[in-house]
């Protein structure tokens, strides 16, 4: 496994070692001491999520702000996504901006966000599954959202790909709404 620092502070792609033969393949999809070696960080998921989706499908920008916030590991099952990790925390250096990694099945490779990101993807392929395991459990109470296409974040989507959004998604408020109601994580 290849932990890799993103340009976002406490994001990281994973590279994982992939064994193949005429059966198949088999690869380790996350080791925890691998991880925290190369990271620092001890990530320890309590909920696994599963979502299969359509070409064109954009789910996100999504975040928590529970005290304790909620980091994702997140790897495609099949198919092909854009992956978007986004800064919303007001004290980083790198508040309001984003970083956007490919992710597929045929790779195999992942993203860990750190646990006051936010994150979204964009699905390219006709469909996709997207697994992530989070270190918090789903709670409506702490969970927020921002528009997709808030023009603070001027997120570049993939314009060969129309996006398909949930109302609920499209009618997020913007990052700096976000902001000014005290709605944005303090980690």
């Amino acid at each position: 496994m290849i932990v890799a620092a993103l340009s976002i502070r406490d994001a990281w792609s994973v590279t994982a070692q992939r064994h193949q033969d005429d059966r198949g393949w088999f690869q380790e999809w996350f080791k925890h001491s691998e991880f925290k070696e190369a990271s620092g960080v001890s990530f320890e998921p309590v909920q696994l999520n599963i979502s299969h989706s359509v070409q064109g499908t954009i789910r996100g920008v999504h975040y928590s702000v529970a005290p304790a916030g909620q980091a994702k590991l997140v790897t495609v099952m099949a198919g092909e996504i854009d992956d978007y990790i986004i800064d919303i925390r007001p004290n980083s250096p790198t508040y309001g901006q984003w970083e956007r990694v490919r992710l597929s099945a045929a790779t195999g490779h992942s993203v860990i966000l750190g646990t006051h990101l936010a994150h979204a993807f964009h699905v390219i392929s006709p469909e996709a599954t997207v697994c992530y395991a989070t270190t918090a459990e789903y709670d409506p109470g702490v969970e927020k959202a921002i528009n997709p296409l808030c023009p603070t974040l001027a997120i570049s989507w993939n314009a060969d790909v129309p996006a398909l959004m949930s109302p609920k998604d499209r009618m997020a408020p913007t990052l700096e709404e976000q902001r000014v109601a005290g709605l944005l994580p303090q980690g």
